[in-house]
């Protein structure tokens, strides 16, 4: 077994995680399902749309952090439904006076409200405010290496690049694109996006991906709590084999058994 599968911590930014999987909280049917599919997940990172769910800011309504309790999870907050970089930097503000100063924030600004492709221009302009700010930045983007370096260069804790369109369950389009961030990058890559099951989310893992982000895959399963112990098992699998190091693949057959070395008679 290798060394380090013995220690499978990771570092985002300044902080410490054991779980490779985080997860999202939105389109359960209620908070009670929300908290016992996070629960099942083994998630420590737990990601909140500022923009569309009350962490606080509506005292009069049910609040997400009664079943993600901050003092269990990790919150990320996230800019989901920005699509423009001044909108997208004043949600991460207003997050941070709502989790008394948390700083590690989720990063999106889309470009098209049917696609919720990343606006690269805007995204790169609300990076660089957020990490001036004091922000560790996790920033969800396409699958361009090139963009990918310009994101890590600038400061950016994290890269996570889209597997396929958010919410869509295609799964990984683009292995090649993926493998050459992984390569190249030296903060986490995180797939975030398009995945819809776990043979998926294990794809990612044996690809080298630090981790991995989901929520439709979970929230919209016909059984979420299971498809949260699922994708906790796929996760931990995938990383596993790309420890492990996959076999050689080979355009011929290769027996399982010597073929010398025996008599027969």
């Amino acid at each position: 077994m290798p060394a380090d599968f013995n220690d499978e911590s990771f570092l985002v930014g300044s902080r410490r995680f054991s779980s490779r999987l985080l997860v999202g909280t939105g389109k359960y049917k209620d908070l009670t399902e929300t908290g016992a599919a996070i629960g099942a997940s083994g998630a420590e990172i737990v990601t909140v749309a500022i923009r569309r769910t009350n962490i606080g800011q509506h005292a009069d309504q049910p609040n997400l952090l009664d079943v993600i309790s901050p003092d269990k999870y990790t919150i990320l907050p996230n800019t989901a439904g920005c699509f423009d970089a001044d909108s997208a930097i004043r949600t991460c503000q207003l997050a941070r006076e709502l989790l008394d100063g948390h700083n590690l924030v989720k990063l999106e600004v889309l470009g098209d409200k049917d696609n919720l492709y990343p606006n690269i221009t805007e995204t790169l302009k609300a990076a660089r405010v957020l990490i001036d700010d004091g922000f560790e930045v996790m920033v969800y983007t396409s699958d361009d290496p090139i963009v990918a370096q310009e994101l890590e260069s600038m400061g950016c804790v994290a890269i996570m690049p889209l597997g396929s369109l958010i919410g869509s369950g295609l799964g990984l389009l683009n292995r090649h694109t993926l493998s050459l961030i992984i390569e190249n990058a030296n903060v986490p890559v995180l797939v975030d996006a398009g995945v819809g099951t776990a043979s998926d989310a294990a794809i990612a893992m044996e690809l080298g991906c630090d981790g991995v982000l989901m929520n439709s895959a979970i929230a919209n399963a016909q059984h979420p709590v299971l498809m949260a112990q699922a994708m906790k098992h796929a996760v931990w699998a995938g990383r596993a084999a790309f420890l492990a190091g996959r076999m050689p693949m080979r355009r011929m057959a290769s027996a399982s058994s010597p073929q010398t070395g025996y008599f027969f008679q």
